[in-house]
């Protein structure tokens, strides 16, 4: 067995991981963990914009962005953070350019910023109680953002020295005496188990949108952070908020980014009509996507679906194709080389995709993880990103804010996590810090009869895509709950044929697929328990928003095959609940 020591370990090579290693670097020595290499991380696949109020092309102010936020998430954000958030978006988008991030550009050479669902300020600025109206906040290079934020990051982290440790899988944190000492990783290309020991560990690791069928996120998207958290006996937050992006290409579930529609795209249902004037004359297709993910829903269940079937479609044929080849390149070429499809000349074939989890790791707002409804903290461990709940998104998220999130609570994790380091001294690291890890995965590989990983992930993500995505009710989600668990004690059998240590990705999806497991339980039980429609949490035995008895955060804990559930209350400052209209 290897054991590695660095003052910090950072877990995962994306946009919230990338950000926290370069605040550390040359601070405490450092190490990047992450399951792919750096560049293939799922932040890459962002594609509209990074949401700041600078104000380049039309008036805008932090504080209307942050009103959107707390508005968009059904008012379960905690307001505190939102606050922080969206102002410090506009410093961190500035770091970004002077860190070499190549935004799209006005004719005066400012960052260039477009519309985006949910995204509004008021008609009349001086009255702040007059009719809000779409506003350009979207920051942008072409319609790949996020990959230009990851290009900038990795190539900084490299000029400042990060150590990186690329295709290790995450198998557990390790905890001494309720303070995190540092991680346990096998190492994809030997099959060996390393133990990285730390003063901090920093979590980056995304969501878990493989828990569903049909998902716009990577297949290296499997919650390996928030499963580790979950099995150590730490709780995870507001589960039940699963986000699903309205325009995923039909069938595939590939992103067709929120600016398509920011640019001009209108949804039509199989009559032709702008179906979303009658949901949200105000904004229409800008809306925030939980309210459009549903709209589409309702189309489809009352025969609206194109031809009948359930997708409708995303219409770019009136758009100048100038604006489609600067503006939308990449999603024209998938439109392409997916559907066949000229965007130019015919419609696109979208459903709602499984996109975002709004839950996770609860932390405060440095990133410090927290272990209970009194926000006690962890010591030691940190979180950001998609994997964490600060909770900025609430009960849905709004487009563009996940990058957002990914540099804000990066950076100031980070730098927290300089702070603790230089105050802590190496906490020792327990005898047996890897037996458990070593035991599960020694179990999987010599077992000589069970059953294969790809039957029980196809089941798990057809039940979870059936009864806990855009709309849920009781009898479905009490289903799904029974099938989970079932599936999960399937799973104590599975078989894999492959013994080798080297590059073995059948045992790899196996663990990974224990994760999904545990999460689509959480999810599930979170979901079953929630007794109102909230975001991205439609019920439709129980339509309306219920404050009085629901107006806060959930947390999972999970004791061997049952999860109990706890609450907190949310933060609420400036904003008081209101019914979201747009």
């Amino acid at each position: 067995m290897i054991i590695h020591k660095f003052d910090a370990v950072i877990v995962g090579g994306g946009g919230a991981g990338l950000m926290a290693a370069l605040q550390a670097s040359g601070h405490v020595k450092t190490a990047v963990i992450s399951k792919i290499y750096p560049t293939r991380s799922h932040t890459g696949a962002a594609q509209g914009g990074i949401g700041a109020a600078l104000g380049n092309t039309e008036e805008d102010s932090p504080d209307w962005h942050t009103f959107d936020t707390v508005k968009g998430g059904d008012y379960l954000v905690d307001q505190d953070a939102a606050e922080i958030m969206c102002h410090e978006a506009v410093e961190t988008v500035y770091d970004l350019e002077h860190l070499g991030l190549p935004f799209s550009r006005t004719a005066d050479g400012k960052i260039d910023q477009r519309k985006f669902g949910g995204h509004a300020k008021p008609e009349n600025p001086s009255d702040p109680n007059s009719k809000r109206v779409a506003v350009n906040r979207a920051c942008y290079a072409a319609d790949r953002t996020g990959h230009m934020i990851l290009q900038t990051l990795y190539q900084q982290c490299i000029k400042n020295r990060v150590n990186f440790f690329d295709e290790f899988f995450l198998l557990d944190i390790i905890l001494s005496e309720g303070i995190c000492a540092g991680v346990v990783a096998l190492e994809i290309a030997t099959g060996e188990i390393h133990i990285f020991h730390a003063k901090a560990v920093f979590l980056a690791t995304g969501g878990f949108g493989r828990m569903y069928k049909i998902t716009s996120n990577a297949h290296a998207m499997t919650g390996d952070g928030v499963a580790a958290v979950l099995r150590a006996g730490l709780p995870i937050e507001d589960m039940e908020f699963f986000q699903f992006h309205p325009t995923g290409i039909y069938k595939m579930g590939i992103l067709i980014t929120e600016g398509a529609r920011g640019e001009g795209g209108i949804l039509r249902n199989r009559n032709g009509e702008q179906f979303m004037a009658r949901y949200t004359p105000t904004l229409k297709d800008l809306a925030p996507r939980d309210i459009v993910s549903r709209a589409i829903h309702q189309e489809v269940q009352e025969g609206r679906g194109i031809d009948g079937r359930d997708y409708v479609y995303l219409d770019l044929t009136h758009l100048d194709a100038k604006v489609l080849s600067k503006k939308l390149p990449d999603i024209s070429d998938f439109v392409r080389t997916y559907l066949g499809i000229e965007p130019t000349e015919a419609p696109i074939p979208v459903q709602p995709t499984a996109h975002y989890a709004m839950g996770g790791i609860p932390t405060t707002i440095d990133g410090e993880v927290i272990r209970d409804e009194n926000n006690t903290i962890v010591p030691g461990l940190f979180a950001a990103g998609e994997c964490a709940c600060v909770s900025v998104h609430g009960a849905n998220r709004l487009g563009t804010n996940s990058l957002v999130d990914i540099i804000v609570f990066g950076r100031r994790g980070g730098k927290r996590l300089v702070e603790f380091v230089r105050q802590q001294a190496m906490p020792p690291l327990p005898h047996d810090a890897a037996q458990k890890s070593k035991d599960r995965i020694e179990t999987i590989r010599n077992r000589e009869k069970g059953v294969r990983c790809a039957d029980i992930r196809d089941e798990m993500q057809e039940a979870m895509m059936r009864d806990t995505s855009v709309s849920r009710n009781d009898k479905g989600l009490a289903r799904v709950r029974e099938e989970i668990a079932g599936l999960r004690k399937e799973a104590e059998s599975l078989l894999i044929m492959d013994r080798s240590n080297n590059f073995n990705t059948e045992l790899l999806q196996a663990l990974e697929l224990h994760n999904l497991l545990d999460l689509s339980l959480t999810t599930v039980e979170a979901a079953h328990a929630r007794k109102e429609s909230r975001g991205a949490h439609y019920r439709s035995d129980f339509l309306g928003r219920d404050d009085a008895n629901w107006l806060k955060h959930s947390l999972s804990y999970l004791d061997g095959d049952s999860v109990s559930l706890k609450y907190k209350p949310v933060t609420i400052t400036k904003y008081p609940p209101k019914p979201r209209t747009y």
